[in-house]
């Protein structure tokens, strides 16, 4: 008798064990889901496939400011790189930019943008190349590698707005320029600032 109690405590355990998915999400096998090209009395029209709703704006449409959304501006000769930024560059989008580059660039591409990185060391197959290697390239060249992606490298345009993405070009056309600087470069007022850190 105490060894079928036993049995039948040890049983009832082990059922128990086994969880009805039904119990946590009883959508999972109930869910309405339609079929592109199919019929559906959902709508009055029978279409599945829906036309937007009026007045919406599809994420990758092109404005009517090419040159901010793409990078690219078209000329008599054909798409060209724009050369400058085409917003300001000030110290709110370099902020931005440092930000959004240590999250989402920094970790392959190095905090300095020379590719040093842990990251980057384990890429056996190509690794993130230096970015001080593009100094000579227009931002829009840069705005272009960040949205659509190049070579291993993916988009990064669901991650970054348009405006992220200028400000990491900016933030890394700094890097580049820091890379290149030299004492020279520097405000005669914090040259001795310089001085100081580096001696302590």
């Amino acid at each position: 008798m105490i060894r079928q109690l036993l049995l039948g405590a040890v049983a009832s355990s082990l059922l128990g064990g086994c969880l009805n998915e039904d119990l946590l999400n009883p959508m999972a096998d109930r869910q309405v889901k339609f079929s592109p090209y199919k019929q559906t009395s959902q709508y009055k029209d029978g279409l599945t496939m829906r036309s937007p709703p009026a007045g919406t704006v599809p994420k990758q449409r092109v404005t009517l400011n090419p040159g901010l959304t793409t990078g690219k501006v078209v000329t008599a000769e054909g798409p060209r790189y724009v050369t400058a930024f085409p917003l300001p560059v000030d110290n709110a989008l370099l902020d931005i930019g440092r930000k959004r580059y240590n999250i989402t660039c920094g970790t392959c591409h190095g905090p300095l943008g020379d590719g040093e990185s842990p990251v980057g060391h384990q890429m056996a197959l190509k690794p993130p190349p230096s970015l001080h290697a593009f100094a000579d390239r227009p931002p829009g060249y840069i705005f272009e590698v960040a949205s659509e992606g190049h070579g291993l490298m993916a988009s990064y345009s669901a991650e970054l707005t348009v405006k992220e993405r200028w400000g990491v070009v900016a933030y890394i056309r700094a890097l580049q320029l820091a890379n290149m600087g030299t004492m020279d470069d520097v405000p005669t007022q914090e040259r001795a600032s310089l001085g100081q850190e580096t001696h302590q």
